[in-house]
C-alpha cells in the first residue's frame, strides 16, 4: 500500500470538529425553505460546558503543576503513584486484579491508548476482527497498519436485551486466522451493552483460538435503567490476551486533559510504552495528576451525572420516535443515539450537510461506523438539555422537509 493510499483511508472530513472543511456549495440550489433558527448544537461530540468536569480536577492539575519536574517528567508509562491508585480503583470496578507496575499505562487520551494497543498487536497482513457498526477509528487503525479486516455484524436493531453480536461470524473470523478482536462496550455508536452471555462467549472463543482482545470500555460507568454490565477481563481468559481501555474524558467531562488508561497484558503494555516513548514520550505530566480524582468523586456525583444524561436521552428518544419512518434503539449506556432515518430526497451525506447549514445541527454520518449504516447518524447527547431537545426538533422538521 502506498503512503498516498494509506492516508486517503484516514479521511477526517466527518470527524468531530472537522465538518467545517466539507464543501457544500453544490447543495445550495437544492436546499428547500429558509434556515431554521435556534442555538447551534454539535452532536458530533459532548459539550463539556454543559456538564462540568469532575470536582477537584482543576485543583489536582494545579497541584501537579506546583509539584514541578517530578510530575512533568514521569516514567513513559506514567507516574508510579498515580498508576497504583488508579490500578486499585480499576480492579475494584472491573472485578479482576490490575498490575499497576507492569500491566497499566497512562496514555494521551483513550484515542492514544487505542492507537498504541492496535500498533502493539497487529502488523501488515495480520487478520483482525472488527464489529460493524463500531467506533470509526477501529477500522481506520486496522487499515493504517495494513491488517486484513474481517467484519463481524451486530444485529442491534432486532434485539433489546443484548448487543446482537453474531458470535458465529466471530468464530468464523478466528477460524479464518484473525489473531485479534477489537470492539467497544458499550458499543459506540449504538449504545448497546454486551450481555453477560455474549461477553462469556467472546472470552471462550478468544481462548479457544488464542486471540488477543482489545476492548474499549470508555462509557462503562454511564449505564442507564439499572443495566447490568459484564467486564470481559473478569472472565476466565488468559490475562496475556486482553487489553482494556478506559479514561475520564467522557462521563467525567475531562476530555481537555487528554487522559486515557490501558491495562491488561504486561507484554502488550510494555510494547505500548515503547511506542509511546517515540510518539509523545508520556501522557502530559501535569495532566496525569487529574487521574487522582478519577473514581474518587464525591458521593452521589456519578449517580447525578447518569440521571442527567438519562433525562436527555429519554427526551431525544421521544422526539425521534415521533418521526414516521425513523427507528432507533434505546441507549443502554454511554451518550450516543444512532437513529436510522427514513428515505429522503437528499443522499444521507447531503442531508447531514443540510442539517448543519440549514438547522445548525451537526451529526456524524453512519458510514463512519459501518458501510451498512448509510441512513443512520450518530448523535452525542451529552449536551445542554433544552438546547439538545430543540436541536432534535429542528432535525425532525428538516426530515419532513426532505422526506421522499
Amino acid at each position: 500500500m502506498s503512503v498516498e493510499i494509506k492516508f486517503q483511508k484516514l479521511a477526517t472530513d466527518n470527524a468531530p470538529g472537522q465538518e467545517v472543511r466539507q464543501k457544500s456549495s453544490d447543495l445550495d440550489a437544492r436546499f428547500i425553505g429558509e434556515p431554521l433558527t435556534g442555538r447551534p448544537v454539535d452532536f458530533s461530540h459532548g459539550d463539556v460546558d454543559a456538564h462540568a468536569p469532575a470536582p477537584a480536577s482543576f485543583e489536582a492539575f494545579s497541584a501537579g503543576v506546583s509539584k514541578g519536574g517530578t510530575q512533568a517528567y514521569t516514567e513513559y508509562r506514567g507516574d508510579r503513584e498515580i498508576r497504583e491508585a488508579v490500578g486499585t480503583r480499576l480492579a475494584a470496578f472491573t472485578g479482576a486484579p490490575v498490575n499497576a507496575d507492569d500491566g497499566l499505562i497512562i496514555t494521551s487520551g483513550t484515542q492514544g491508548a487505542l492507537f498504541l494497543a492496535v500498533a502493539a498487536t497487529v502488523t501488515r497482513g495480520d487478520k483482525i476482527a472488527i464489529v460493524q457498526p463500531d467506533y470509526f477509528a477501529n477500522r481506520k487503525l486496522a487499515e493504517f497498519f495494513e491488517a486484513e479486516i474481517i467484519p463481524v455484524q451486530m444485529a442491534y436493531e432486532t434485539t433489546t436485551d443484548h448487543a446482537g453480536l453474531d458470535l458465529g461470524q466471530l468464530e468464523d473470523a478466528f477460524r479464518a486466522g484473525a489473531r485479534a478482536f477489537l470492539f467497544s462496550n458499550p458499543n459506540n455508536p449504538v449504545g448497546a451493552i454486551y450481555s453477560a452471555d455474549e461477553i462469556s462467549q467472546i472470552a471462550t472463543l478468544a481462548g479457544r483460538y488464542d486471540a488477543t482482545v482489545i476492548v474499549d470500555q470508555l462509557y462503562s460507568r454511564l449505564c442507564y435503567d439499572g443495566a447490568d454490565y459484564t467486564h470481559l477481563r473478569a472472565e476466565d481468559m488468559d490475562p496475556e490476551n486482553i487489553v482494556t481501555i478506559m479514561g475520564p474524558s467522557k462521563t467525567e467531562s475531562l476530555s481537555g486533559y487528554r487522559l486515557g488508561v490501558a491495562f491488561g497484558s504486561p507484554t502488550i503494555i510494555a510494547r505500548m510504552e515503547q511506542l509511546q516513548a517515540i510518539v509523545s514520550l508520556r501522557a502530559a505530566g501535569y495532566c496525569q495528576a487529574v487521574l487522582r480524582t478519577w473514581f474518587n468523586e464525591p458521593d452521589g456525583w456519578m449517580a447525578d451525572r447518569v440521571a442527567q444524561h438519562q433525562g436527555i436521552r429519554d427526551d431525544l428518544l421521544t422526539v425521534l420516535r415521533g418521526i414516521p419512518g425513523c427507528s432507533t434503539r434505546s441507549t443502554q449506556a454511554g451518550s450516543y443515539i444512532f437513529p436510522k432515518l427514513p428515505e429522503l430526497t437528499l443522499t444521507p451525506m447531503d442531508f447531514v450537510k443540510a442539517l448543519r447549514l440549514q438547522a445548525g445541527v451537526i451529526v456524524t454520518p453512519g458510514t463512519e461506523f459501518s458501510p451498512y449504516s448509510a441512513r443512520s447518524v450518530r448523535l452525542n447527547f451529552s449536551q445542554d438539555h433544552s438546547a439538545a431537545v430543540a436541536a432534535m426538533k429542528r432535525m425532525a422538521a428538516l426530515i419532513e422537509r426532505y422526506r421522499a
